[in-house]
């Protein structure tokens, strides 16, 4: 959906964010019965959730932490209980610490454990003896379908990817020479954004991939791999980012030339608005980080705390943000507590 007005008013109907509270939830598709929630019930003070997302320095998962405990905070002063985020995601991408902190989560008495898996095969196993030991577990942004979890937050990624390269073949009219970019091999929702992306780039005969291009997912780092990229294959006139992080820094916008190369990419982030604004990236695809820890909170505490039936995907859409409508997301942005708007946004379009 192009208006982000629009978009959010669909949003509500899952989070009621108008009130910042749960909307319940019981005729929610079965996703099996809550696992764990007699002790979460029996304390009647704390209910604690441990918050494993994929690295503490990326700020869409910054983003996210937000966005826990602000619905952390509305539904304990709606229940009348203590509902706490444990924050125990490591400093950078690395499965097999995420495993370890699931099972430290366990034994250091976790009502639930929500994560983001760096590598689905590497945590499926601490997903599932969590499980097992009576710790329901929740993921969101990138899934472990295999695993015993009740619930996964998030988009379909194959169709992320494809939307990223259908808007970027639009900007390039069809025909160029286009970078894939990518960041963490392992992870299986960035696996299918890219082969969405492949797979719809097979609709354009003028469009020629390159090749694609992964990164350690850290703003310098992404950014430096995409100008060394751009250096080897200077006639490259389009980047189909998957992913954000080359733009959470400004240098690209000093060294690529929006005449010569157009970027299409996921999330929408207040650092990155300068990029529509400038005209490197035309459009961004963004995907409501806030909301993958806000809603995420909402669907743990209505099934393991309220004992309420919740849907196995809860869908996530993304936003197409633009110059049309960069000021009612920077608004936006600004409304779930980001820090960073700045003020020249925030005044357009009203």
């Amino acid at each position: 959906m192009h208006g982000v007005r629009g978009w959010f008013r669909g949003a509500a109907v899952a989070v009621c964010a108008a009130g910042m509270v749960a909307c319940g939830g019981g005729d929610h598709a079965n996703a099996g019965s809550a696992q764990g929630g007699g002790s979460a019930g029996a304390s009647g003070k704390t209910f604690t959730i441990a918050m494993i997302a994929k690295s503490s320095t990326n700020p869409v998962f910054l983003s996210a932490r937000t966005g826990a405990e602000k619905a952390a905070d509305s539904l304990s002063k709606q229940l009348g209980i203590n509902i706490r985020i444990n924050w125990l995601t490591p400093p950078s991408e690395d499965a097999e610490l995420q495993a370890q902190r699931i099972a430290q989560a366990v034994n250091t008495g976790a009502n639930a454990i929500l994560v983001s898996a760096s590598d689905a095969g590497k945590v499926t196993g601490s997903i599932n003896e969590a499980v097992e030991r009576g710790v329901p577990v929740m993921m969101f942004d990138s899934d472990a379908p295999d695993s015993k979890r009740f619930s996964f937050y998030g988009g379909d990624d194959e169709a992320m990817g494809r939307q990223v390269m259908s808007e970027l073949a639009a900007q390039m009219h069809g025909k160029g020479r286009v970078a894939v970019f990518s960041g963490n091999q392992n992870a299986p929702n960035l696996q299918r954004r890219v082969q969405g992306a492949l797979d719809e780039a097979k609709k354009y005969p003028g469009i020629t991939i390159v090749g694609t291009f992964h990164t350690i997912e850290t703003p310098q780092d992404a950014a430096a791999e995409v100008l060394r990229v751009q250096r080897a294959y200077p006639n490259i006139q389009g980047w189909a980012m998957i992913g954000g992080w080359a733009l959470f820094t400004r240098a690209l916008l000093t060294d690529l030339d929006a005449n010569k190369v157009k970027i299409v990419s996921v999330d929408a982030l207040p650092v990155e608005l300068e990029y529509i604004d400038k005209g490197l990236t035309p459009v961004l695809l963004a995907q409501p980080t806030y909301l993958w820890g806000y809603q995420s909170v909402i669907t743990i505490v209505d099934h393991v705390y309220l004992h309420k039936q919740v849907p196995a995907h809860v869908q996530m859409n993304l936003v197409k943000v633009t110059k049309d409508n960069l000021g009612d997301w920077a608004r936006q942005l600004q409304a779930w507590g980001y820090p960073g708007v700045d003020a020249k946004y925030l005044s357009l379009g009203k």
